[in-house]
């Protein structure tokens, strides 16, 4: 049986018997020069920088850089404003858009190569310092000074930076490099710094025709950020694809909060972030705005690629749209409404009336022996408790010549009520208690079975009584002397 190693041996030469080395490669070669950013499936000596990073000797690199610089010295030319696809001038557009993408990852090769260089040299930098152009400054700054209080890196870090990157020097086991390693890495720093100044010419080209490619787009967030963002998306057609969300965050950069807090890092801040109509907002509300206005940008950027509104009307319409609701925002709540004081000397508000109301009435009214006795008659003397007028007076009660104190008073639903809750019985039935028992313990008979209801009902008689029972008797206790 053959083991795992044998099976995986066997599926890799599978695999080599079925591959040519080189028959993927043919036939790939396009209009854009791709195959001179891709890197080949031979072995490469990573210890050679043109063998890594070979935008630069590429010839299409050279022939849009002087088309770049041709454009930006003619100027803007007065048939932009019915520029189509076919134009050579949207088309080196589009081009710079592409070119301005794949000098971003020439970069981030190049910022790879030196890290792995420079990283005898001084390991903790490229976790404080992550921004490859950053990265690429310090490392020529410094160069193989170990003392970096002689090195000064004001403008190209934060002071916050500057202090840590400092103090981490002053602790590093990082060795100073070989004279070829140094030279080797300086020379890529400065590769990458004219690779960032020439992603600068090509964007501001782009910016300068913003207003004639996407000016819908252009007119919401203006021309640098919108350049900035098809540059970052390849161009208007991959930017009007993407959705509202990833839009919001194209150029967001990692920042490394070197040991402070991050508490007042604001994530999600990209291009759009930093733009004029999100920074005019107050501090507060720039994050909802930022998601305002990624969306209102994804439409109009979607109509700038359909060609659907060359006059850029759609764009300043969604723009006002964002002050408007920017503004309403901003206002404050509506004032809580005062509530109104009750009328003086107003009369007590009625109660509601109903069955439960009526019988409350009625539990509590005055009798009619009570109306008696608090009513006195005119020129007849009122009969009292203690005689003589002293006492509790009865009023009018027993003058009508019956002799009697009390007046003969209908029937009360009340009592009537009461009468009927004593007289209902809680419980079973009619059903006896549980404890009770047919069978009676007799000093006669023993056991005897009788009725309970039966000796309930004559208990009580003289003959039937415990106390005078017939076969009841008095004990008798003995003292024990």
């Amino acid at each position: 049986m053959a083991t795992l190693a044998d099976s995986f041996l066997a599926d890799l030469d599978d695999l080599s018997d079925n591959e040519a080395p080189g028959e993927e490669e043919a036939g790939e070669d396009d209009e854009l020069g791709k195959e001179d950013v891709e890197m080949p499936d031979v072995e490469v000596n990573y210890d050679d920088l043109n063998t890594v990073a070979k935008l630069q000797n590429t010839p299409r690199y050279h022939d849009l850089m002087k088309k770049v610089d041709e454009a930006i010295e003619s100027g803007v030319p007065a048939t932009m404003a019915k520029l189509s696809e076919d134009d050579p001038e949207y088309q080196l557009i589009v081009e710079c858009n592409t070119l301005s993408v794949d000098i971003d990852n020439e970069i981030g090769v190049i910022h790879n190569y030196i890290r792995d260089k420079y990283r005898l040299k001084f390991p903790e930098l490229e976790s404080l310092v992550q921004h490859p152009i950053d990265y690429a400054r310090v490392v020529k700054r410094i160069g193989n000074e170990m003392d970096l209080t002689l090195v000064d890196l004001e403008g190209v870090l934060p002071s916050a930076t500057i202090m840590v990157v400092s103090v981490t020097a002053s602790t590093t086991n990082g060795k100073p490099l070989a004279e070829e390693v140094l030279q080797k890495t300086l020379d890529a720093c400065d590769r990458a710094l004219d690779l960032d100044e020439s992603k600068k010419k090509v964007l501001n080209f782009v910016e300068s025709r913003m207003a004639f490619i996407a000016p819908n787009l252009s007119a919401i967030l203006g021309s640098a950020v919108a350049a900035k963002l098809m540059g970052t998306a390849g161009g208007l057609s991959a930017l009007s694809k993407m959705p509202a969300c990833n839009v919001q965050i194209l150029g967001v950069k990692k920042k490394n909060s070197a040991g402070f807090s991050s508490a007042t890092l604001n994530p999600h801040t990209g291009f759009i972030f930093h733009s004029e109509i999100v920074q005019g907002s107050p501090p507060s509300l720039r994050t909802r705005a930022a998601r305002l206005v990624s969306g209102k940008s994804t439409l109009a950027a979607r109509v700038d690629a359909t060609m659907g509104d060359r006059l850029g009307q759609t764009g300043r319409a969604f723009r006002e749209e964002i002050q408007k609701k920017i503004e309403k925002w901003q206002e404050p709540p509506p004032p809580k409404q005062p509530k109104p004081l009750p009328v003086p000397d107003s009369d007590p508000k009625k109660k509601r009336g109903g069955r439960r109301l009526r019988k409350m009435k009625e539990r509590y009214a005055m009798t009619d022996m009570r109306k008696l006795a608090n009513r006195m008659s005119f020129n007849i003397p009122e009969e009292s408790s203690l005689g003589d007028g002293l006492g509790e007076g009865y009023g009018m009660l027993g003058q009508a010549g019956s002799g009697k104190l009390r007046i003969s008073a209908g029937p009360s639903k009340l009592s009537t009520k009461v009468k009927k809750f004593k007289e209902k019985k809680y419980g079973s039935s009619g059903a006896t208690s549980g404890l009770t028992s047919s069978l009676a313990f007799t000093p006669v008979q023993g056991i005897e079975l009788s009725n309970p209801s039966a000796q309930a009902a004559l208990l009580g008689s003289g003959t039937q009584s415990t106390y005078f029972s017939e076969t009841g008797s008095f004990s008798k206790i003995k003292k024990i002397v």
